[in-house]
């Protein structure tokens, strides 16, 4: 029986290089990203080790005492505790601050499928005891790197259908049948887990609209409207999902020109796969009529993904003015503005004149199906 080769990540090289610094590691991202296998191969180069899953009660509850004798009696002489779901812990933090002040030469690496749930039990807590890293579902610098450039960008337009959650990419045939899956049982459980959502039907049709409505300026009045609620539970959920990495927000880049657009903002999926599965949607590329925003979800997602797996900090949004003129994305950093047209086809031109009219110093390129690798690496 063949053996499959596990995909590398991309974070493993600068979370190993921050390791027995004196730091707890913080390893977060969706469910079913891969963040226990990113765990695994994390511990096969440590020795001395202690794993603890807390999806276990035991395990659970052993981490949940306050009590110092306790932890240290818990890591005895293990070198590096590797705990798996610690959202699920209770006072998470005060638990991983203890171990970090008080036990000398302990590596504690720990994973969490919430950011909003994980990250308000630990911050305060370990204010500058940690190092944070958040994973997403494989970028295609990844993936490239494990099938090879060619034989990746073969995959491209599975890619746009059915995004790449580890189970995804390494079951094909089963694509859509996982995608409902994780869509179905998984995806949102920490939401439901976590916070007092009484009415789980209304997240699903927010999600809908919200994949519907890829590519376009994103109403939270509108979005209220269509969903039969209110404005500020429309915002509430959408920054759950963005915490729980379901989804991100660009907001319209401005420098207070007159004729600028202030608030605007759009959102993305972070995986196209999922934006699909939302809407039951997946026919192959040519028989679609939503091609262009499938496009510029993947582009703009992968993006993110290459920028934070390298550790390049640039400030990411898109452009509109009031006479509706746009730039589907640009990125500002060390004062310089660098903005994107996204084409599916390399046939099509793109009009930039009224961005370069407001920001002339900009550098204006457009990305299709021949060059996207140099944006998305």
């Amino acid at each position: 029986m063949e053996v499959k080769k596990v995909i590398t990540r991309w974070l493993i090289d600068d979370i190993r290089d921050h390791m027995h610094k004196g730091k707890a590691i913080i390893i977060l991202g969706p469910r079913q990203c891969g963040k226990t296998t990113l765990l695994q191969a994390l511990s096969s180069g440590l020795e001395d080790k202690l794993y603890l899953n807390c999806d276990d009660a035991s395990d659970r509850q052993a981490l949940e005492t306050q009590s110092l004798s306790d932890l240290t009696s818990l890591i005895g002489k293990h070198k590096a505790i590797l705990i798996d779901e610690a959202q699920r812990v209770n006072n998470i933090g005060l638990s991983l601050k203890l171990m970090v002040d008080n036990i000398p030469g302990i590596q504690v690496i720990a994973t969490g499928s919430s950011s909003f749930e994980l990250s308000n039990r630990i911050n305060e807590p370990l204010t500058g005891r940690k190092y944070e890293y958040h994973l997403h579902p494989f970028s295609r610098q990844e993936l490239a790197a494990h099938h090879g450039s060619w034989e990746e960008h073969k995959n491209l337009q599975r890619r746009l259908i059915f995004g790449s959650y580890p189970d995804v990419v390494n079951n094909p045939g089963e694509e859509r049948d996982l995608l409902n899956l994780l869509v179905g049982s998984y995806l949102f459980k920490d939401v439901f887990m976590f916070q007092d959502l009484r009415r789980p039907e209304l997240l699903e049709n927010i999600l809908r609209a919200l994949a519907l409505q890829v590519g376009s300026e994103v109403s939270y009045n509108e979005l209220a409207q269509l969903t039969q609620t209110d404005h500020s539970t429309v915002q509430r959920y959408l920054q759950l999902l963005e915490q729980a990495f379901i989804i991100f927000r660009l907001y319209n880049f401005s420098s207070n020109k007159r004729n600028e657009i202030k608030k605007a903002r759009k959102v993305y999926f972070w995986d196209n796969g999922v934006r699909n599965s939302l809407i039951d949607d997946f026919r192959a590329v040519e028989l679609r009529d939503d091609v262009g925003k499938l496009w510029e979800n993947y582009l703009v997602s992968e993006r993110l993904k290459y920028l934070g797996n390298n550790k390049l900090h640039r400030s990411s949004h898109f452009w509109r003015n009031v006479n509706q003129s746009e730039i589907d994305y640009l990125e500002f950093h060390s004062g310089r503005i660098e903005a994107y047209e996204f084409k599916w086809s390399a046939k099509r031109k793109i009009s930039a004149s009224a961005f370069l009219n407001t920001y002339p110093e900009a550098a204006v390129s457009r990305v299709d199906k021949e060059n996207y690798l140099e944006f998305i690496g």
